[in-house]
């Protein structure tokens, strides 16, 4: 099961994700990368930081002086995209400190996420993550060796290179990899099928779920995703159902956002707004 954050903390990682989410859908896979990369390299260096981590939490400092420390310590050794990111991470109350990393470490993970979605390989690398947390959990000896931080890191990820070999995607490794570079007291086995979820996430982030009271021709759909395509700025996938008590029209689904096209709903509309 995932970290469970405090209103205050959950709140900020909302609002940081849809911050991302919306870079993320204009970012080359290239870009998006780079980001995963520099955020990772930020949630280790803010666990091995406490001191930055409590002035980065301290909501009793202003804002900008968070974000000036920010500026200051990280703002010439990554790109502009991830130092605004950290700096806006900087501006959000956190319920405990410790949540800055959680955080960091939370972007970082969507954004690899995001380029396998770039990449085409989202499926492969969520069901990749899930089979590599199932065999760690029938490996408790290989678990344990790869969770163990009395032992070097170099150690740790070369076991973990030589198991994975070459067959998963580059964003499989760079997950799992992050992974046992910060263990944070977790077992591999359970961040792994974590990661899974949060691919899972993303994917559905994806898919439109289409109610229609008729058929839908193959050009029809084609159509509606090249239309929701260009809205959502990334390829989407639909879900169609029938639903004959639509009348007429489309209701989607993308994510949390719902587009009520269906007389139906037209009419519902109507009489709400009719007075009483």
């Amino acid at each position: 099961m995932a970290t469970v954050l405090q209103p205050a903390s959950r709140e900020a990682l909302a609002a940081l994700t849809e911050r991302l989410d919306a870079h993320a859908d204009g970012a080359s896979a290239r870009d998006l990368t780079t980001t995963a990369d520099e955020l990772f390299a930020v949630a280790r260096f803010l666990d091995g930081e406490r001191a930055i981590q409590r002035l980065l939490a301290d909501a009793s400092s202003p804002e900008e002086t968070r974000v000036d420390l920010v500026n200051r310590l990280l703002g010439n050794q990554l790109s502009q995209p991830t130092v605004e990111l950290v700096s806006e991470l900087a501006r959000k109350r956190w319920s405990k400190t410790s949540d800055v990393v959680t955080a960091a470490e939370t972007l970082a993970r969507l954004a690899a996420v995001a380029v396998a979605e770039k990449t085409s390989s989202l499926d492969e690398v969520e069901d990749q993550l899930f089979r590599f947390g199932r065999i760690l959990g029938r490996e408790p000896q290989l678990n344990s060796l790869l969770a163990d931080t009395t032992k070097p890191v170099e150690g740790r990820l070369r076991l973990l290179d030589e198991v994975l070999g070459d067959r998963v995607y580059p964003v499989t490794a760079t997950l799992l990899r992050e992974a046992v570079r910060l263990p944070r007291g977790r077992h591999l086995d359970v961040v792994a099928e974590q990661l899974a979820e949060l691919a899972a996430a993303r994917r559905n982030r994806s898919v439109a779920k289409v109610r229609t009271p008729v058929e839908l021709t193959s050009e029809q759909e084609a159509k509606l995703e090249d239309t929701l395509g260009r809205i959502y700025g990334r390829k989407i996938s639909l879900q169609v159902e029938l639903d004959r008590n639509l009348l007429g029209g489309l209701v989607v689904q993308v994510g949390g956002e719902v587009i009520d096209g269906s007389v139906a709903g037209r009419l519902a509309a109507a009489r709400r707004s009719l007075p009483s």
